[in-house]
């Protein structure tokens, strides 16, 4: 690396965390999720406003693979955190209803965005035509889970039991949405001429259920809540050579990151403390620096300024098969439970929050090569408008002002109390 190069990639870095920061605190004062800002500073400083000149000079063509492998970091840890937050606790009580809403909302739809996909693949369908029909179902039926428990969060909704139901529905949609892309992406061969190592992930995750999990909480147990050196030594190890392992047998990195975050212990009072610990120490370097490289790096790819009509018309498409799909889905199914009008369109708008998981997975495509830039572009943003979207229709929908007549309860108490109102 010259010097000038290590020169451009400093100052790009300066460059990344301060716009990350001003965008993403000001998309906050908008009660924005701070995502919002992020990306948006990565698609201000790309071709579509800047051109190609500005861009490049921002961002020398030699500079941007170290970006992209800092990016790529930075989704391997976040997904890891994610793993890490999946909580089976969550899960347990919450019923057929967040079952039947999880589903719903993810066959309709994949079967919409498979639909769109057939009339879109003329145009931007490359190489494996299935692989990209699969690839659009998948991508339409994302739910992004961290950046849902932060809406909940801000808006004091984590303990209400629609917040809990969302919650636990985002979870079992997610790890259904996970399983689904890994079949595209072993469909469409990431592996190359080694497909046969596909076979080789089933031994895998057993290796990281009866073997790995049982050494991690072994470790814990001994470091009991305190995150030592030795314990954040293992955990940011075990994550990159998980990933690498799920890279080399023909999946996405993004896999092994977030499979040994589900394998980490969470049994225990100390475990818990210790995952906060983790969560804190790791997501503070991730989210200052990692994270907004990848978001920049996003943004920049983001190219809409020779869309054209027929451009703008495939936008409008895939808007309205993303927020239909997810809100009727969700709203139907929780109507069938008897849930109200009001709670159940409450509960399609936090269903319909994409962020930084269909990023991930758009980002996925691009790299496996199912997704023109074209259509990449417009897959971006359909994914920041219906983030956007959540924080306003939940205004709507939920004032404020109605928010404390929500019963303070457990997530597993909540389908009663959800259906009677």
């Amino acid at each position: 690396m010259t010097t000038n190069q290590l020169f451009a990639l400093f100052c790009d870095l300066a460059l990344i965390i301060v716009l990350a920061r001003i965008l993403g605190a000001a998309a906050q004062r908008l009660s924005q999720p701070a995502v919002i800002g992020e990306v948006l500073a990565g698609i201000l400083l790309g071709p579509t406003f800047l051109g190609h000149s500005v861009p490049e000079f921002l961002f020398p063509p030699e500079v941007r693979p170290m970006l992209t492998a800092l990016a790529d970091v930075g989704m391997a840890v976040f997904m890891f955190i994610v793993g890490l937050e999946l909580d089976r606790k969550i899960l347990r009580g919450t019923g057929r209803l967040a079952v039947t809403v999880a589903v719903s909302c993810i066959l309709l739809p994949f079967g919409l965005g498979t639909l769109l996909a057939l009339g879109l693949a003329d145009d931007h369908a490359q190489g494996h035509r299935l692989g990209f029909v699969l690839f659009m179902g998948t991508a339409m039926s994302v739910t992004a889970f961290p950046v849902l428990a932060r809406i909940l969060t801000d808006r004091r909704m984590q303990h209400t039991p629609i917040g809990g139901l969302a919650l636990a529905c985002a979870a079992i949609g997610d790890v259904l949405a996970w399983c689904m892309l890994a079949a595209v992406v072993a469909l469409v061969g990431g592996g190359g001429g080694d497909q046969w190592l596909l076979l080789l992930l089933v031994p895998y995750a057993g290796v990281m259920v009866w073997v790995v999990r049982p050494l991690l909480r072994r470790l814990v147990a001994a470091a009991g809540s305190r995150l030592t050196p030795a314990v954040l030594t293992v955990v940011l190890a075990g994550l990159l050579v998980s990933g690498a392992i799920t890279e080399r047998i023909g999946l996405h990195f993004i896999f092994g990151a977030f499979l040994f975050g589900v394998v980490m212990p969470k049994e225990s009072e100390s475990t818990e403390r210790l995952r906060a610990d983790i969560v804190d120490r790791i997501g503070d370097v991730s989210g200052q620096l990692l994270q907004p490289v990848f978001f920049i790096i996003v943004g920049l790819k983001v190219d809409l300024s020779d869309l054209g009509g027929s451009g703008w018309l495939d936008f409008a498409l895939i808007l309205l098969v993303a927020v239909s799909g997810k809100f009727v889905g969700a709203f139907l199914s929780a109507r069938a439970f008897r849930v109200t009008a009001r709670q159940s369109a409450v509960l399609a708008t936090l269903m319909n929050t994409r962020g930084l998981t269909e990023l991930i997975i758009l980002t996925a495509g691009l790299q496996l090569g199912v997704l023109n830039e074209r259509l990449y572009s417009l897959m971006v943003v359909m994914a920041v408008v219906t983030t956007a979207m959540a924080g306003p229709l939940l205004a709507v929908l939920r004032p404020r002002a109605l928010a404390d007549q929500d019963p303070v309860i457990p997530v597993r108490n909540a389908q009663s109390p959800v259906t009677k109102r």
